[in-house]
């Protein structure tokens, strides 16, 4: 379980708590009323147990709280929605996460991706789409659809053109040198990025190797200041909470700072070139 998803469950947890204390319902007569255990109340208000939706109607109905149901049963959808498994969200193949990252895409206005291993999709070759999905369906046993996973991927990179939108990424030097599909298709991507630094309205920055770890951060994608997502090894966090984005915010400009952009980045990008090619 991830720090912020049970930060979110103890924080439901306590409100439910300062809703039976407020309205004088121990949490022995409130386990009575629903038949429950009597460490069942215990285990809800302490982040334990996540409740269900059954759960917090009976704290409606017992404590005199029915007029804030809707607002507690969406906290707790935010819940149920802030870890998602890979298996679910990629259960029909990977076309469906493409579509998905598609949607926020379009509708944000300023969006910032941090990636320490390998290049955003959105910057992505299509060989260098279609080698890294691949590995993604072969690793997590998905249906095989790659050929639309890869056209989505494609598809997805139209929205670096719409002049109401800002795109800021930053990747480690590490990246540049991550081997993705082999060298011809590495150097195909490299030559992508060297021609994107200039780009209208997308900024690319690249943490070189030996800077400090003055953050150490998985890879993650801000949209606007509403909306974290991360990706782990076996699921996606979705991050709302206003404190924890700025916290990720924070980051991502101290990784800024920290980046070569511009002429020293094209440096970069040849050096890895060079490399390839020699």
């Amino acid at each position: 379980m991830t720090s912020s998803v049970q930060e979110a469950r103890e924080a439901l947890g306590q409100r439910l708590r300062e809703i039976r204390r407020d309205a004088g319902v121990s949490g022995r007569e409130l386990a009575a009323h629903e038949g429950w255990h009597e460490s069942k109340v215990s285990r809800i208000e302490h982040g334990k147990t996540q409740p269900s939706s059954g759960d917090i109607h009976a704290y409606g109905r017992h404590c005199g709280a029915n007029e804030q149901l809707a607002d507690l049963l969406a906290t707790l959808h935010n819940i149920d929605a802030a870890y998602l498994e890979y298996r679910r969200l990629l259960g029909a193949g990977v076309k469906r996460g493409q579509q998905l990252y598609a949607k926020l895409e379009a509708e944000a206005k300023v969006v910032r991706n941090y990636d320490p291993q390998i290049i955003p999709g959105l910057l992505q070759t299509a060989d260098y789409a279609e080698a890294k999905l691949r590995s993604v369906i072969e690793f997590y046993q998905l249906p095989n659809d790659i050929d639309a996973g890869v056209s989505k991927r494609m598809e997805r990179q139209q929205v670096l053109y719409q002049r109401d939108h800002r795109f800021h990424f930053i990747i480690s030097e590490r990246s540049l040198y991550t081997t993705v599909g082999g060298d011809d298709v590495m150097v195909g991507q490299l030559d992508r990025l060297h021609s994107i630094i200039g780009m209208p309205r997308v900024t690319l920055g690249i943490v070189p190797l030996m800077a400090n770890a003055q953050v150490v951060l998985e890879n993650f994608t801000m949209f606007d200041k509403r909306m974290v997502k991360v990706e782990g090894h076996t699921a996606e966090i979705t991050i709302t909470q206003p404190r924890e984005i700025a916290l990720y915010g924070r980051a991502f400009d101290v990784l800024a700072r920290q980046s070569a952009t511009g002429d020293k980045a094209r440096d970069l990008i040849r050096g890895a070139l060079d490399r390839r090619r020699s």
